[in-house]
């Protein structure tokens, strides 16, 4: 190292241990608009010196991961980049996970969670129409929602993330040899909903964790750069995400894992709920599909499926952008990347959306299939 170098690094690791950490892990503040069993719906305030307009954000994060996924910290935050901008963003969060969660099934976040909280903003937002932003497991939960019930107020959808083709998902691939095909009926769905939920440290491996050698390059990566504060200030909020991390509810858990994993349900395009069939056919409204270039937990192979099976969507989209399954949504180069191809979605479909009565062309269906954000600047955890 230079002696600038060695100068700027004494000071970081004077202010980390002054300060308690280089990251500014204030959250944005928020009001409580709405609340119901597991669902607490949150409205971000408005920055002071920026005019709110256009239709309301509703940010729907997977069930076992924080909604700091959206807020990570001051500077590195999609929630406050969009507060810039003076989109009404809102969030959907689902409180902890215990015991007595264990009988709550996937119908319950289709079927009334997630649809009541699109409802409770469109309300608070004057009746608007509702852009919703899942990511993971959060943008399946999105799809279904639509597709379940067509009537919704929502403008479109975005999904960062989101695996539909599970064949390809790398960390499943431990789990196949145990399935069974009693499609979430099984020992291993009776397993999860006596146990309550999963555990909560296979949750924060699998959320935090995209590839295992990260763990062992983490503390090089530290060192190596100890005079960047940007990079110490990521690895400190990537670290304080894990830590909140919480743990799926039993039964909704045993039947991802049947349902989606045996016979890859969801990339059939159709997955049984209940006693009925919800088909992502039935979506209209337009889609972004968002993949990262260096995801390990939700890869572009398991993601850009789903391009092929929104026929009725007025329009989709697929993008490949920057960073892993976290650094896609709050990695450094999502500023951007991601952020701006959300920002720029958003705004191309303002209410009232005329709805296309004749099935999409081809060339609508993936219409930037070959754009890549370039990828050089991610960098393991901290990207």
């Amino acid at each position: 190292p230079k002696p600038g170098q060695v100068v700027t690094a004494a000071g970081n690791v004077a202010r980390s241990v002054l300060n308690g950490g280089l990251a500014d892990l204030t959250p944005m503040p928020r009001t409580l608009i709405d609340e119901g069993a597991s669902r607490e719906v949150y409205r971000y305030e408005p920055a002071a010196a920026v005019a709110t307009s256009g239709d309301p954000v509703l940010l729907v994060p997977p069930l076992a991961a924080p909604a700091l996924c959206f807020d990570l910290r001051r500077g590195c935050s999609l929630v406050e980049h969009f507060v810039g901008l003076g989109v009404p963003t809102y969030l959907v969060e689902y409180g902890e996970v215990s015991f007595h969660d264990r009988s709550v099934d996937m119908s319950g976040w289709i079927d009334e969670v997630l649809p009541e909280a699109i409802k409770a903003v469109s309300r608070d937002a004057g009746g608007k129409p509702v852009h919703l932003i899942g990511w993971s497991l959060g943008g399946i939960f999105a799809l279904l929602a639509a597709a379940d019930q067509p009537s919704l107020p929502i403008a479109s959808l975005t999904i960062a993330g989101t695996p539909v083709d599970v064949k390809t998902v790398p960390l499943m691939a431990p789990a196949r040899p145990l399935l069974d095909l009693t499609h979430g009926r099984g020992l291993a769905t009776r397993a999860f909903s006596a146990f309550g939920a999963t555990p909560h440290l296979l949750v924060n491996w699998a959320l935090g964790t995209s590839a295992g050698h990260q763990l062992v390059t983490k503390p090089l990566a530290v060192l190596s750069h100890l005079d960047d504060a940007e990079f110490l200030a990521q690895i400190e909020a990537v670290e304080n995400f894990r830590a909140h991390t919480s743990a799926y509810p039993g039964r909704t858990f045993g039947q991802l894992y049947h349902r989606m994993l045996p016979g890859n349900a969801l990339a059939t395009g159709a997955i049984d709920i209940d006693d009925r069939s919800v088909t992502l056919s039935s979506i209209t409204a337009p889609v972004l599909v968002l993949g990262g270039a260096t995801d390990d937990i939700a890869p572009i192979s398991a993601v850009r499926p789903v391009i092929e099976l929104l026929t009725a969507a007025e329009e989709v989209r697929f993008e490949i952008v920057p960073g892993g399954h976290l650094g896609m949504l709050t990695g450094r180069a999502a500023r951007d990347s991601t952020w701006q191809v959300m920002a720029d979605w958003i705004q191309q479909w303002p209410s009232p959306t005329p709805r296309r009565t004749t099935k999409p062309s081809s060339k609508t269906i993936g219409s930037n299939p070959d754009r890549r954000y370039g990828s050089t600047q991610s960098r393991s955890l901290g990207d």
